[in-house]
């Protein structure tokens, strides 16, 4: 069974930073992405950032040019730095990875348990 562990998550000030971080419990035969997505209350669920394994980035419009996703592929982990963290970032954060554990198996979607992030003064 696949286990995706995030830390992280907490209360900050408008202004400030956090990082969150997500490390999956065992390797993967194959990886195709891994990547971040939140959920305010009473909102979807929506894509922050991902990143392939060939390093290829993508960030949800509303974070371009705050947030950094960076990923470690042989200790499959990937982490977010946020930074200029603002009221409407606040949300439940949940680490995504797509990815075939095993040769036979196909590619699934995993998701972490979530973590909040509250940008409040």
């Amino acid at each position: 069974q696949v286990q995706l562990v995030e830390s992280g998550g907490g209360l900050v000030q408008p202004g400030g930073s956090l990082r969150l971080s997500c490390a999956a419990s065992r390797s993967f035969f194959s990886i195709n992405a891994m990547g971040w997505y939140r959920q305010a209350p009473g909102k979807q669920r929506e894509l922050v950032a991902s990143i392939t394994s060939g390093g290829i980035t993508n960030y949800g419009d509303s974070v371009k040019g705050r947030f950094t996703i960076s990923r470690d592929n042989a200790k499959t982990t990937v982490s977010l730095q946020m930074n200029s963290l603002k009221p409407e970032d606040t949300a439940v954060y949940y680490c995504n990875l797509r990815g075939a554990p095993n040769y036979y198996s196909g590619y699934m979607d995993y998701w972490g348990q979530g973590t909040q992030v509250t940008v409040s003064s």
